[in-house]
């Protein structure tokens, strides 16, 4: 199953479970009722920040959608074992993905920070859609040039710089001169 699948029919699951209506969610987060439609049928890839808005009114956490198997203990990555891929868009929300997240903490039950490998694809620069979300985030460039829009700035990122934000201020990321790039990134967002 895709992961966009899964991921839609965990939110639906967790909205059914405490009995809040689509348009009621819409209310909530000010995201339409058709994409929230699409996102539970796994027909759009989110970005991270409806995402993030969605999980506070559900009062979950963002891992919540994430999680298979909860897991207590602590959550381990190999050199070589397989890694479950997220897709994420840099758009507020589009059919294809330019992210893709490669959760570092899956299954890890009461994570407060949610670490992702991310391939950031070559994107459209043109005119990007800054997105905010309550919280903080934490990136490295481990590979290639990125460049981070923050709120009125943009700041370039070569391999082995690093930048640390408040979330709420309206933000992009992408890759820099059409050349994918790889990056570490730890996301805050309180419930």
């Amino acid at each position: 199953m895709k992961e966009e699948k899964k991921l839609g029919k965990r939110l639906k699951q967790i909205r059914d479970e405490r009995d809040i209506s689509i348009r009621e969610l819409s209310g909530r987060t000010g995201i339409s009722h058709t994409v929230i439609e699409k996102l539970e049928k796994g027909d759009l890839i989110p970005s991270l920040s409806p995402l993030v808005k969605i999980a506070r009114a559900l009062g979950v956490r963002l891992g919540t959608f994430l999680d298979d198997h909860p897991n207590l203990g602590p959550v381990i990555n190999k050199t070589g074992s397989e890694r479950k891929v997220l897709r994420f868009s840099n758009k507020e929300h589009h059919s294809q993905s330019d992210l893709n997240f490669f959760s570092l903490a899956a299954d890890k039950a009461g994570r407060h920070m949610e670490p992702f490998l991310i391939d950031v694809l070559p994107t459209s620069r043109e005119n990007p859609i800054l997105s905010s979300h309550e919280g903080e985030e934490f990136i490295y460039c481990s590979n290639g040039e990125i460049e981070i829009i923050y709120g009125k700035e943009t700041f370039h990122l070569k391999e082995g710089e690093s930048i640390y934000y408040d979330s709420i201020i309206p933000h992009h990321v992408h890759s820099k001169n059409d050349a994918p790039a790889k990056i570490l990134a730890v996301v805050y967002a309180p419930v």
